[in-house]
């Protein structure tokens, strides 16, 4: 997994897709798919590694406010696309000290609960579909030797979780996989975890608000199974809700595959 984690100095999650077994025995190219959080911190030697790497497509899963406040850092040659899967920040990654705290303080399951809703609106609301059905219209674009796609969000966990739980599944990756993609999310931003808890720490000790944060800081399968569950009562299976609510069809899922799949 750590050949996954790519090795920028001001980037965090920020993870290679290539080398996955689909359930049919392809593997999933590499240099093709980049999934991360922000890029607003990347510093030079940074950039120069992404355009190294043929970083062709940005596509960035924040809203507008969240892409004002912090925008991203790109190579020359990178196309950026701003695809909001919220029209504000539902997963509070961008609330200040103040806002968690009085969200927080009275019951230590709230960031939880949270975060549960947030998986069922990214499968349920429109705005949401129409980014991520945009999302796959550029990686059909991408479909270019030595070209990469890079995803993401302001924590490249939720809303580029569930886009990377989106293409997998596109490509015929099996879930085990997908979940265990989805969980490096923790190992990735660990350090960042630590530290941010460590300063949370300093400046509270209600356990309530720090186990609310360390909730919306990390990831857990409940919030992935909470998605699957809305699919299922949606369309039946994820396949489906790839058809028809992300509107792809078979001409699509093949081209994918044939972009993307060794």
């Amino acid at each position: 997994m750590q050949n996954r984690i790519l090795p920028l100095q001001q980037g965090r999650n920020f993870r290679e897709l290539g080398g996955y077994q689909t359930t049919d025995g392809h593997t999933l190219k590499w240099h093709k798919l980049i999934r991360s959080a922000t890029l607003a911190n990347l510093n030079q030697s940074d950039l120069d590694y992404l355009a190294d790497y043929g970083l062709q497509y940005d596509v960035d899963f924040r809203s507008v406010d969240e892409k004002t406040a912090a925008p991203d850092r790109l190579p020359q040659q990178t196309t950026y696309e701003l695809l909001p899967v919220f029209a504000v920040d539902e997963t509070a990654n961008s609330a200040s000290e103040e806002e968690m705290y009085q969200l927080f303080s009275q019951d230590a399951t709230t960031g939880y609960q949270r975060m549960v809703k947030v998986y069922d609106n990214l499968i349920n609301q429109e705005h949401s579909k129409a980014a991520y059905r945009r999302f796959f219209e550029l990686l059909l674009a991408n479909d270019q030797d030595n070209s990469s796609l890079l995803f993401h969000c302001s924590a490249g966990k939720d809303r580029t979780g569930m886009g990377a739980a989106f293409l997998l599944s596109a490509l015929g990756v099996p879930e085990t996989t997908i979940q265990a993609d989805y969980l490096l999310t923790n190992q990735a931003s660990a350090n960042y975890i630590q530290e941010y808890l460590n300063d949370l720490k300093q400046k509270t000790s209600d356990p309530a608000i720090i186990q609310s944060v360390h909730a919306l800081l990390t990831v857990d399968l409940d919030y992935l199974n909470t998605a699957k569950k809305a699919i299922q009562a949606q369309t039946g299976s994820v396949q489906n809700y790839l058809k028809t609510d992300l509107k792809l069809t078979d001409h699509d899922l093949a081209d994918l595959r044939q972009i993307y799949l060794n």
